[in-house]
């Protein structure tokens, strides 16, 4: 394996220092990568594409009219990070996730934090992800946002920025955790020499956050998916399987009397608990879209009637807008009178005239996103853009602001990848932890980490043709 790792000083990579020298959380895995004769690391990778095939970890892409079935292509070099880094992430996550709950609670119900003007109305209620039906709600036990997956980026100098909050059904967490047994098998000697922090209990974790939802002491629970040809139906069958609870499809419950049944062959059975991996909209017909085949007729009204907890609970997703993201660093100030311990990255609101002004004067530099796009569509990186693409995002932008926000292009941290069977190339990457809100807010020790796998790309998304790598969080530095 080629291994003339070509460095650059505009970006931190995550195991070398500029001069060549690893950083100490990487200094073990570094030893393998230089004494590993190239067939061995080849053969590595090839069985790691050959187990995820095997375990079935697979995607489809919706626009890819061809319908094949993909990998997330697993790259066999982890990406590691130290207890204290590790530690300094789990209090910033943990405090955004707390404000944000808070922050739900409040807009559905009382609406303080609007009559004292620190977001403004017309930002929450014209939000196409704000719920009228969600008013006056409050869910069981208080909890809005029982699963989130928060994307994470660093910068040239190292720090760590909130990219994206995600609190409606984020996805990845199964390839996660399978990444995890995959690589495992690989490094066995070295994973256990340098005390990687287990991934393996995130399912029984998820079993008791979904529990704690339940005032009943054995409660049915069931993971909701729309079905096989879902893009994530892996991760959705892969956890009903792990936590030994029922997969459903709305075609497998019906509501009477305000309480949602399963069907199964020995007739009706009371379930307690969805873990839902639908779209607020599809959820039920009879409340928001009445042509969702996805859904179960009258499961809002027995939602309301408090006889099912949903996790996540519907309306989460007015949290995660993108241009609601610009107020979180004040909401978190507002709520729990504290300084955010992770910040945002900078962010341009294109409905505030002069952060409109200046983002149509400085496009070719910056990273415009639609406020409601997801997976990386509805973007538009300047620097990488031709003039065309800038002029047409600019007039999406006049034509409606309130849609748009834009951020500066960070120069996001790499991490040796193997390219080709080839060489050992930096790559740049993301990372989303998972945080699960039951009786206490927790945050699993490792993370999806995702690869832009292009050269020069910063677009990580597996639907962009991302790839994913193994995340190490070390017990000590």
């Amino acid at each position: 394996m080629k291994f003339n790792y070509a460095y650059s000083p505009d970006f931190y990579d995550e195991m070398y220092f500029p001069d060549g020298t690893p950083r100490q959380q990487g200094a073990a895995f570094n030893d393998l990568l230089t004494t590993t004769p190239q067939k061995k690391l080849s053969r590595l990778q090839f069985s790691a594409d050959k187990a995820q095939m095997a375990m079935g970890m697979t995607f489809n892409v919706y626009h890819d009219k061809q319908g094949v079935e993909k990998i997330l292509h697993l790259d066999i070099i982890p990406r590691i990070i130290s207890a204290k880094e590790w530690n300094h992430l789990d209090r910033g996550l943990k405090q955004r996730i707390e404000a944000l709950n808070l922050f739900l609670q409040d807009i559905y119900n009382d609406g303080k934090i609007i009559k004292d003007g620190v977001v403004p109305d017309d930002l929450i209620y014209g939000s196409k992800d704000f719920l009228e039906a969600c008013r006056g709600l409050t869910p069981p036990k208080g909890i809005w946002c029982h699963i989130t997956g928060t994307d994470l980026v660093r910068d040239h100098h190292g720090d760590y920025y909130i990219l994206e909050d995600n609190l409606r059904c984020p996805s990845g967490v199964s390839y996660m955790l399978e990444s995890r047994e995959i690589i495992k098998r690989a490094f066995p000697g070295l994973f256990n020499k340098l005390g990687v922090r287990p991934v393996s209990d995130y399912s029984a974790k998820l079993l008791s956050m979904l529990q704690h939802l339940s005032d009943k002491a054995k409660p049915v629970i069931g993971v909701l998916t729309p079905g096989i040809y879902n893009s994530a139906y892996f991760e959705h069958s892969y956890l009903a399987q792990q936590m030994g609870v029922e997969l459903v499809s709305g075609m497998d419950l019906t509501v009477k009397d305000k309480k949602v049944y399963m069907r199964t062959t020995k007739g009706l059975q009371q379930i307690d608990v969805i873990y839902r991996r639908i779209d607020d909209v599809f959820l039920d017909p009879l409340a928001f879209n009445p042509d969702s085949l996805l859904g179960v007729p009258g499961l809002f009204e027995a939602y309301k009637a408090g006889s099912i907890a949903l996790a996540n609970a519907p309306g989460t997703g007015v949290a995660d807008d993108k241009a609601v993201y610009a107020y979180v660093p004040r909401i978190i100030k507002y709520y729990l009178g504290e300084d955010p311990i992770l910040n945002n990255v900078p962010t341009y609101l294109c409905r505030e005239e002069q952060d409109r002004k200046y983002v149509l004067e400085n496009i070719a530099d910056l990273v415009v996103k639609e406020t409601n796009a997801a997976g990386g569509y509805g973007m538009l990186i300047g620097p990488k853009a031709t003039k065309e693409e800038h002029e047409k995002f600019k007039q999406l932008i006049s034509a409606n602001p309130k849609n748009y926000i834009a951020q500066p292009t960070l120069s996001l941290s790499t991490v040796p990848t193997i390219i080709d069977n080839k060489t050992i190339e930096p790559r740049h990457v993301d990372l989303r932890p998972y945080i699960l809100y039951g009786r206490e807010i927790q945050v699993i020790p490792g993370a999806l980490t995702r690869v832009a796998l292009k050269k020069g790309s910063l677009v990580v998304n597996s639907s962009q043709g991302g790839g994913s790598k193994d995340t190490w969080v070390l017990f000590n530095d």
